[in-house]
């Protein structure tokens, strides 16, 4: 089995046979982040793409919102090391989403929570954490990067006789392309196992990138014409939060749609409306804006591309405890956007030759 170089840092950890790897090297995998041996620091999308786009999208594609490393291992503990150059804090989400990340194991039942890498409080260009097990047995990992702050390095550390090996693959050799807002980007999950995204891919098996931009999901054509170029098995745009005003949006999304389209004639194409647990007037009529897309593209014989209704997200009882501050979902948020939008994923990737069976 071939292993990338090994190293023995000091530790403030208690376990002293630790030994650490680079994820970067094999025999882990890295999932939904860009040319990740060719950067020195971890990002979503190639830098010139970025940097023809916008400021922030230059900023947020730093990111690691959606990067995820899989591997196996018969060691007692899970440790990491992550370096980064800058902690982002935010007064509406926690470290445990902003830079935290979380440790799933992969069984033949599905994805498992086994806890969560916690940076403390006053971390300022990194930190260590471990998870323990009650046996050494062989596992399959995936671990889930942070949401909105950028990595540098991160080490994986295991016992030092433990092997160490691939993780599970996903189920497609493409991804779905998600694109959007800061809430696509992950805002404000209590940690990175729970946007939207992560849980999709973990119900359905779907290998995915988040091209969630805070702030800066305008769908400006450096970065359409990028997203048009990758390969993929579905595309889910969710970025009227950012459109300017509803004219901003007639301008642009249709237009997106078609890049998109041309290069992509057969996958499904999912158009969602912001999610509101209120009809705000102004997402009414950009919810129109996006109506109208998805009609104008039926009529023209598309029979591929999906509405997923916004305001209908939420709705139910505990609508109103959905989000921290009326916009951006909670995890009870998130895990509704993951319910409407991964039924209609798996729905609309049923009839294409992937299929959208998954652990559910």
């Amino acid at each position: 089995m071939e292993q990338g170089t090994t190293y023995h840092f000091e530790t403030s950890l208690e376990e002293k046979d630790l030994l650490f790897y680079d994820v970067r090297q094999k025999p882990f995998s890295i999932y939904g982040l860009y040319d990740v041996q060719n950067q020195q620091t971890f990002r979503r999308i190639p830098a010139s793409v970025a940097e023809q786009t916008s400021l922030k999208v230059s900023k947020h594609a730093l990111s690691t919102s959606g990067g995820r490393v899989r591997f196996s291992t018969d060691s007692p503990y899970v440790a990491v090391k992550l370096e980064t150059s800058k902690v982002a804090r935010f007064e509406h989400m926690p470290l445990t989403g902003t830079l935290g990340m979380d440790l799933y194991e992969e069984t033949d039942g599905g994805s498992h929570y086994c806890g969560t890498f916690r940076p403390k409080v006053d971390v300022e260009d990194g930190y260590e954490a471990i998870l323990r097990f009650d046996d050494a047995k062989m596992r399959s990992f995936t671990l889930n990067m942070p949401l909105y702050n950028s990595v540098d390095a991160l080490y994986i550390g295991v016992k030092e006789t433990a092997t160490v090996g691939e993780g599970t693959p996903y189920r497609n050799d493409k991804p779905v392309v998600y694109y959007g807002s800061s809430i696509t980007q992950g805002a404000c999950a209590s940690r990175a196992g729970l946007s939207y995204e992560n849980i999709i891919a973990r119900r359905y098996g779907l290998d995915y990138l988040n091209l969630g931009f805070a702030g800066s999901g305008k769908a400006e054509l450096p970065l359409v014409e990028y997203m048009a170029s990758l390969d993929m098995i579905a595309f889910v745009s969710d970025y009227d939060h950012n459109a300017t005003d509803a004219e901003y949006l007639r301008e642009t999304h249709y237009r997106m749609y078609e890049i998109i389209r041309a290069a992509h004639p057969d996958i499904p194409y999912l158009m969602v409306s912001a999610p509101k647990f209120r009809p705000i007037e102004k997402f009414i009529d950009r919810r129109d804006v996006i109506i109208d897309s998805f009609r104008r593209a039926r009529e023209a014989g598309d029979q591929n591309v999906w509405y997923i209704d916004g305001e209908g997200i939420f709705r139910g009882p505990d609508a109103d405890s959905c989000t921290v501050d009326g916009t951006h979902p909670n995890d009870l948020g998130m895990m509704k956007m993951a319910d409407s939008i991964g039924r209609m994923l798996e729905r609309a990737l049923r009839n294409t030759n992937f299929g959208g069976e998954g652990n559910e």
